[in-house]
């Protein structure tokens, strides 16, 4: 995938859809986020700092070179390139820059509400314990007002079974940090999800919501392994259910939510092209969808941008998308409280009742 095709490129709104800023209603509508990685969130410009700090530069000697760096054949040579620009993040301090930049970023998109992953297993080659690296990215979310950012901490599957229940045993002293929940991302095909059903029963024991990656990577045989041996509350992606019709037929009956991250299939070519993907479908058959952006920055996308793209490859109106925002309030893992106050503060925003 070294160029864009046609369905990841999107027209310019309509001049009558902009406000004097010049953003459009896909910009201005209040938005929630439920699959964003902090590690796949950072600003380029913020990752270049960091590149440059490490001497990185030597291999990526521009900002156009690491933009360019961020393109992907597949979903593997995506992983691959995750592992290598997260050995630019090295020190705690890392970790509370990357936090405040990304924090700042979403902020400026009109997200209210993110529910980030985080992946601690990931930086223990650095000697970076999970309660110290928690505590810094806490220090650098606190940093930003008007936006609040739970963690979900990702365990990696590729780490197998034994890293995984180690660093949920960590978790167990972060808790007051934020720390709403677990979830399972990486190499999905070689790493089924059966094996973590006992972390997951004692995450549940904690008082920790749980996700997991699948149907990404893998096919409708790893969705069904998340539900049925992991009992999760919500699947991050799902993409590949439709490979079943039960499976989807199960998902209907039993709304199970999905974390549904469009322009992030494309890009690793999960699915061919947007309009290839089966989100319309999925709505369509009374599934519980919400969209998000999974690695923005490693994406080239925003919210703002996969709504823009659903309403012109898929005909989204405008009440389809504050149908998936309402969607994403109603399936967070906050408090009854919370949601209904964050629900009331959202459908408040003057952008949201726009009709265009």
């Amino acid at each position: 995938m070294s160029s864009a095709t046609s369905d990841q490129q999107s027209p310019p709104p309509a001049p009558d859809d902009r406000d004097h800023g010049g953003r459009d209603w896909y910009d201005a509508v209040p938005k929630v986020e439920l699959h964003l990685h902090l590690e796949g969130a950072i600003p380029l410009p913020a990752m270049w700092e960091l590149l440059c700090k490490y001497g990185g530069q030597r291999e990526v000697p521009t900002l156009a070179a690491l933009e360019e760096r961020f393109r992907y054949t597949d979903f593997p040579h995506f992983l691959a390139v995750w592992k290598w620009k997260n050995g630019y993040l090295r020190q705690l301090e890392d970790f509370t820059f990357i936090a405040e930049a990304v924090a700042r970023h979403l902020l400026a998109q009109n997200i209210r509400y993110v529910e980030a992953f985080y992946s601690p297993p990931d930086f223990a080659e650095h000697g970076l314990a999970v309660d110290a690296l928690t505590a810094a990215v806490r220090a650098g979310l606190d940093r930003v007002d008007g936006i609040e950012v739970a963690l979900v901490a990702d365990l990696v599957r590729n780490y197998g079974v034994e890293r995984g229940a180690r660093t949920l045993d960590a978790l167990v002293d972060v808790l007051d940090q934020g720390v709403v929940g677990i979830g399972i991302g990486g190499a999905e095909a070689p790493f089924p999800p059966e094996p973590y059903a006992d972390i997951y029963e004692r995450a549940r024991g904690l008082g920790l919501r749980t996700s997991a990656h699948a149907g990404e990577g893998a096919g409708a045989a790893s969705v069904w392994g998340a539900i049925r041996a992991l009992r999760v509350d919500r699947i991050g992606h799902a993409t590949r259910a439709y490979e079943d019709p039960a499976l989807l037929d199960h998902l209907v009956s039993h709304r199970i939510p999905l974390e549904m991250c469009p322009i992030s299939n494309v890009r690793t070519a999960v699915v061919p092209e947007l309009a290839k993907h089966p989100i319309r479908d999925y709505l369509a058959r009374g599934m519980v969808v919400t969209v998000n952006t999974d690695d923005p920055a490693m994406f080239e996308t925003s919210l703002a941008h996969e709504y823009r793209e659903l309403a012109r490859v898929h005909d989204f109106s405008r009440d389809d998308i504050r149908g998936l925002i309402d969607n994403a309030i109603a399936v967070s893992w906050q408090s009854d409280a919370a949601r209904a106050a964050l629900r009331e503060q959202i459908h408040a925003d003057p952008a949201w009742a726009d009709v265009g």
